[in-house]
């Protein structure tokens, strides 16, 4: 509930639209309340009294009665979509914003499918809601109490009909809340499994129709959609039974009143319009209750999904920056690892790096060589500060990386992954991602570096080839030269290269490292490959093995000091990996 209340806050932008909305209701409820009495005026001095005027004129406004209810109605809805509209956007735009500013080690625990449920169901549960308190919430409480005292002035002995029925629906209410409120709670972590599933198997179609494995992977896609229809199912048995024991709530109701009404108007205490309009009133607020039983289970869900967005707004980014952060970073390019060690997580028992010294000189290209799981990306995602190191320091010309602001930081370094992540729209647009004022010529020039301007002048529309989602419209070499292009458009000082020519050929690697070291402003460079002709001509080599540097060195150094490296070597040359490549 500490949540929702938080929650609270971005209705506030909207709160002309969240106040006239219950204002309109209330003119709305007022009207409701009018109608019985209408009724009993027309039945007791009307048609009793066969008085056809009254009739007529009481029948006249209760249709105006009705207009004016209907318009209050209708301005209560359209007042209250628009806020829980603004609510909701609001609301989304929030939680992206906080995605945005985690840390990497936030989203490794939040994961992604987790993510677009936050974003997408929990968002809409709350938006639904809002806009029901907004109506109904408002209805429900006047309709309920104006009926109350309506039916208590009509006949005050049927009235006690009230201390009867009223526990018994607040039983149900009560009982209802605390059967589901859990319940919806794993229904939304069904629903994380589920999208999690779903986004898997859509971003790696290809891999699964590659390997036959659709079968296994409708199979793990029906395990996640059966569990999310069992815990839906156990939700709705639950609620199931909250309408049948408020309609039998209703129904006594009903036949307590005509049945000891009835003895009234028989005696001659109770007139039968008045008889009518307690039953209507009656009816009114027994509905009432049905509605909050009904609202209740709505809320129920949508405090479950407030929860789960609250852990989002919550998180801090595990990355801090000091308050005197430097927020204007110039560097030349001289980076060193100072005993450094990492873990992912601080509980983990042996790190990922382990006493990693090391110094990089502005303008020197080194490479990162080692087996699957050495630490070669753990080690490189420390120089932008995708994770803090566990103990020692990385600096970039003497400057720790910690005291930097993180966008300052960034904004010197260009990273290309081996997983090319491209964006919808125009390949311009993904290579000036990180350097959107860039011009033409300074798109083309680093396209030119990159080995990508050829393929794309080739395109029938150029530069301005419409990139499909993930870049599926582009083979993998290509989508890793424009990463690079994208890379180096932002002129970085320091570069970083994470195995991201690996579905590029050898001769078009060689060419990509020629246009490097000839074009444009010299900046360092670390590459993280697994083949040996990507780094021959390396400043400095370091070889990594289970998150220790075993060896650093040049190339002809490195074949007579490291035996591990004269292994990679003479293997690949064995299997003429120097000389061939993938497109």
């Amino acid at each position: 509930m500490q949540a929702s209340r938080r929650l609270a806050v971005f209705l506030k932008p909207f709160w002309r639209s969240a106040i006239l909305a219950p204002l309109l209701m209330v003119l709305e409820v007022a009207m409701d309340l009018l109608q019985p009495r209408l009724v009993q005026r027309i039945v007791d001095s009307g048609i009793a009294r066969s008085d056809v005027a009254v009739v007529v004129n009481t029948g006249l406004l209760m249709v105006a009665v009705a207009v004016i209810g209907m318009a209050g109605g209708m301005g209560c809805a359209i007042f209250a979509v628009f806020a829980a509209q603004g609510f909701g956007a609001k609301l989304r735009g929030t939680l992206f914003g906080k995605v945005q500013s985690l840390s990497f080690g936030n989203l490794d625990r939040l994961e992604t499918g987790k993510l677009v449920t936050r974003l997408t169901s929990d968002v809409a549960q709350v938006q639904d809601v809002v806009m029901m308190l907004l109506r109904v919430m408002v209805r429900v409480p006047l309709l309920l109490v104006g009926s109350l005292i309506m039916a208590f002035l009509t006949s005050p002995r049927l009235a006690l009909l009230f201390v009867i029925l009223t526990p018994i629906v607040l039983f149900v209410i009560v009982w209802t809340i605390g059967r589901t409120f859990p319940l919806y709670g794993n229904v939304q972590a069904r629903l994380d499994a589920l999208n999690t599933v779903m986004q898997e198997n859509l971003a790696g179609v290809r891999v699964v129709k590659a390997f036959a494995r659709a079968a296994e992977e409708l199979r793990r896609f029906r395990r996640a959609n059966d569990e999310f229809m069992d815990q839906n199912i156990a939700v709705v048995r639950t609620a199931a039974v909250t309408m049948p024991a408020m309609m039998l709530a209703v129904n006594l109701g009903v036949v307590g009143a005509l049945w000891f009404g009835g003895v009234e108007v028989n005696r001659g205490e109770l007139e039968v319009g008045q008889l009518i309009a307690f039953i209507n009133y009656l009816m009114q607020a027994l509905v009432s209750l049905l509605s909050v039983s009904m609202l209740i289970v709505r809320i129920s869900r949508a405090a479950a999904s407030a929860e789960r967005i609250g852990e989002v707004l919550d998180s801090k980014p595990e990355l801090q920056a000091p308050s005197d952060a430097l927020v204007r970073f110039a560097p030349q390019g001289r980076v060193r690892f100072e005993d450094v060690s990492f873990r992912y997580r601080g509980d983990e028992p042996d790190p990922v790096l382990k006493s990693i010294t090391f110094t990089v000189e502005p303008g020197e290209t080194v490479a990162v060589l080692g087996a699957t799981g050495s630490g070669k990306s753990s080690l490189i995602g420390l120089i932008p500060r995708f994770y803090d190191v566990s103990a020692g320091r990385v600096s970039i010309d003497g400057v720790d990386v910690r005291t930097i602001d993180e966008t300052a930081l960034r904004a010197r370094i260009g990273v290309a992954l081996q997983e090319a992540v491209l964006f919808s729209g125009t390949i311009r647009e993904n290579i000036r991602y990180g350097r959107p004022e860039a011009t033409d010529a300074e798109v083309i020039a680093t396209a030119k570096v990159a080995q990508a301007h050829d393929f794309i002048s080739r395109f029938p529309d150029g530069y301005d080839t419409i990139v499909g989602q993930r870049g599926v419209n582009l083979s993998g070499g290509q989508k890793q030269r424009v990463a690079i292009a994208r890379a180096l458009l932002i002129d970085p000082a320091i570069l970083i290269l994470d195995d991201s020519t690996s579905a590029v050929d050898v001769e078009t690697e060689a060419r990509i490292q020629a246009g490097l070291a000839r074009g444009g402003k010299p900046h360092t460079r670390f590459v993280v490959a697994q083949r040996i002709s990507t780094v021959l001509g390396a400043d400095k080599i370091l070889i990594l093995d289970d998150g220790e540097i075993v060896a650093a060195g040049r190339h002809e150094d490195l074949l007579t000091a490291s035996p591990i490296y004269r292994e990679i070597y003479e293997s690949q040359m064995e299997h003429g990996a120097l000389s061939h490549g993938g497109d």
